[in-house]
């Protein structure tokens, strides 16, 4: 059985990740396209060590960050979506423009999980420059995208439990 450990995040707990027959749909921004083409290109190999297949990913992209909730309610409204992973690169700038985008994709994304019981796993990098998100997209501070990804699977598998939990409760 292919089992694949995420790097350290912020525990020590090693999370295992079996992507075998899963369907995940990764959406993309694509504004500071170097940092997000990096981010989607170590989420696809995570799922693809995680022994997924990598037709089984379904890439759509999106032209800014603020685009990803609406596109991650669309692939987590498909039947045939087990999970979906955003990725987007969100810079600090000279207004507090950056504030408002990140709480309503980070609210967006968080509803469409909580409403509709699939894993959106949030891939968006939330940072005040580009040298912070280039260490982030594979560089000094890992992949986020990676890291991503694994939530996704690790979310999924879960979610997958639960509803194989019988109802009731035991006598």
């Amino acid at each position: 059985m292919p089992r694949y450990h995420a790097p350290p995040m912020h525990t020590e707990v090693p999370i295992a990740a079996d992507a075998r027959g899963l369907r995940i749909g990764i959406a993309t921004s694509r504004y500071h396209d170097h940092v997000t083409g990096a981010l989607t290109r170590g989420a696809k190999q995570a799922f693809v060590d995680a022994g997924g297949a990598e037709n089984d990913l379904v890439l759509v992209d999106a032209p800014g960050s603020f685009e990803l909730v609406s596109i991650a309610h669309a692939l987590a409204s498909r039947a045939d979506i087990d999970a979906v992973v955003c990725i987007g690169c969100i810079l600090t700038g000279e207004t507090t423009h950056d504030r408002y985008i990140c709480e309503a994709v980070a609210n967006g994304l968080a509803s469409i999980t909580a409403h509709g019981g699939k894993p959106v796993a949030f891939g968006v990098l939330t940072c005040q420059t580009i040298d912070q998100a280039e260490a982030r997209a594979g560089g000094s501070k890992g992949n986020k995208g990676v890291e991503a990804m694994v939530a996704a699977i690790v979310a999924a598998q879960a979610v997958a439990r639960v509803r194989k939990i019988p109802l009731g409760r035991p006598a």
